[in-house]
């Protein structure tokens, strides 16, 4: 049952992404976000997943392997502990730093987000590193989805199209 709540909760996202879609599809009042994955993204990080098998093998990953594997590996039984990805330690500028710096430039920070796999535990440790290189993101703005599922990024993303943004500008390393 609670199953059957969570897909018709989807669907009505979905379906109000789909009128706000109509509604401003001709429109010249762009309502813009811009959203980017943490790491190795906005990032260099080191951090690392701990995923513990249903056979009780211990692997780590890297944030790169984790958005990679995440998904098959949960479809396998896999458990993952994301205590390493509370902190961000030692990282550095990624590849869309100085990206999301010219934004939130040009735009502020209020539409600027961060949409990571990590633990919801670990916004506070990204705003930190997002502020060190000169972006004063709202801590709002940031969302741990605690998963690898590329669904998961994708439901976030229909619920923000349902809330009227209608200009997408999406940065992830992972394809998927």
């Amino acid at each position: 049952q609670v199953k059957n709540i969570e897909k018709i909760i989807k669907n009505n996202i979905t379906d109000q992404a789909i009128i706000k879609g109509r509604e401003t599809k001709h429109s010249k009042d762009l309502r813009g976000i811009s959203v980017f994955d943490f790491d190795q993204t906005i990032a260099n990080t080191k951090e690392q997943v701990l995923v513990k098998m249903r056979d009780g093998t211990l692997r780590r990953l890297s944030a790169a392997q984790f958005a990679k594997q995440a998904a098959a590996l949960e479809a396998k039984g896999a458990k993952f502990d994301f205590s390493q990805f509370e902190k961000v330690v030692g990282g550095t500028k990624g590849p869309l730093a100085n990206l999301a710096l010219k934004r939130a430039g040009k735009f502020g920070t209020g539409d600027i987000f961060i949409l990571t796999a990590r633990p919801q535990s670990a916004a506070k440790a990204i705003k930190d590193f997002m502020e060190g290189i000169g972006i004063d993101i709202p801590l709002e703005n940031i969302t741990g989805l605690e998963s690898g599922k590329p669904e998961a990024k994708s439901d976030w993303i229909k619920k923000k199209a349902a809330e009227g943004y209608n200009d997408f500008y999406f940065a992830d390393d992972a394809l998927p």
